[in-house]
């Protein structure tokens, strides 16, 4: 499984870059105006700062919900770099755009899937990645889980390339439980890749290991 970060934090990316686990990064309108990133030409050139450190695929997304609109940005952020993967949303205008991209051969990131026909609609039009948000459906009492396992029967039914990106992750079980039911890649906030690593009985190992070194060194 691919490891995206979902942040717009370029700190939070050279740390993930570091651990040597990173394979790309996806980022939004929102994430960008946290780090106080705004306007046309800084956002553009946010992109291409974070294209400077991941060797990987970038999400960038489109702001404009019509086709002609959304085809005038998705050209301008696809010449920004090779990595970058246009964003679109996953509404009729949306698809179109889709299917323009590819088969313009620009890469593209459905986003704001929430059900397994939007995800369907999403392959047919050619997306490279879909991303199914599994932590809002989770907000609202419905398995996000479960939409990442439907999706996944759909697509190795009909050999789909679409790659699916589980999106919205909160924490490491859900990486661990999309990891198991075979989704393609993970976008996820640093701590919870970082949380991975964690487990009481490795901190109690560790501490006897060097316990028992210091005992024998004196």
């Amino acid at each position: 499984m691919k490891f995206f970060i979902d942040t717009a934090n370029l700190n939070e990316i050279k740390e993930a870059n570091a651990m040597g686990i990173l394979d790309g990064v996806t980022t939004n309108p929102s994430l960008m105006a946290k780090e106080g990133i705004t306007g046309p030409s800084n956002i553009l050139q946010h992109y291409r700062d974070i294209c400077s450190i991941v060797d990987g695929p970038v999400s960038a997304e489109v702001i404009a919900t019509e086709y002609e609109g959304m085809i005038r940005e998705g050209e301008e952020l696809a010449a920004l770099h090779k990595n970058i993967v246009v964003k679109i949303p996953m509404i009729i205008e949306g698809i179109k755009a889709l299917r323009y991209f590819s088969n313009k051969g620009i890469k593209t990131n459905c986003t704001l899937i929430f059900s397994a026909g939007q995800a369907l609609l999403a392959a047919k039009a050619g997306a490279t990645f879909i991303s199914p948000f599994v932590g809002r459906l989770d907000d609202i009492s419905t398995d996000g889980l479960a939409l990442i396992e439907q999706i996944r029967t759909i697509y190795d039914n009909y050999a789909f390339e679409t790659e699916i990106l589980a999106a919205s992750v909160r924490h490491p079980m859900h990486i661990v439980h999309c990891a198991e039911i075979g989704a393609d890649v993970m976008t996820g906030p640093l701590n919870a890749i970082k949380a991975l690593a964690k487990h009481p009985l490795t901190d109690i190992g560790l501490q006897q290991f060097l316990a028992d070194f210091d005992k024998g060194n004196k």
